[in-house]
């Protein structure tokens, strides 16, 4: 029986240090798992393999950037219902009109506070 309150996110940045300093304190503060992807065709690899309970996609990445990836995944009739916050520099991004256009639950902008993250997390995803 799966633990409810047990969540898997695949995080999908292209900058090492990014990745595991939000996978350690997601891991740390919370009983959540994070699978790190360095690169789009990678994070739409895992996605697949792990059905998520949510994906946390950086915009601004070489080859393939979050915009293709979030189009690939809106596309996808397995994939359109996961949940996704942007993990951006891109504060732009984060009016409320652009977050409805992109269709995505919210943004965290970066630099960000690691050790609040997963409370940030927790409140655009109502994972109380």
């Amino acid at each position: 029986m799966k633990n409810t309150s047990s969540k898997t996110i695949v995080l999908i940045d292209d900058e090492e240090y990014i990745c595991q300093i939000v996978q350690t304190c997601v891991e740390v503060f919370s009983d959540w798992k994070v699978i790190a992807a360095r690169s789009g065709k990678e994070g739409l690899a895992a996605i697949a393999t792990a059905q998520p309970d949510a994906i946390l996609l950086d915009i601004l990445m070489p080859n393939m950037d979050g915009f293709a990836v979030l189009k690939r995944l809106k596309a996808s009739t397995t994939l359109v219902d996961i949940p996704i916050v942007l993990l951006t520099a891109r504060a732009d991004l984060a009016e409320a009109h652009k977050i409805a256009e992109l269709g995505v639950q919210g943004i965290i902008v970066k630099p960000f506070h690691p050790t609040q993250i997963t409370s940030e997390i927790s409140q655009i995803l109502s994972w109380v």
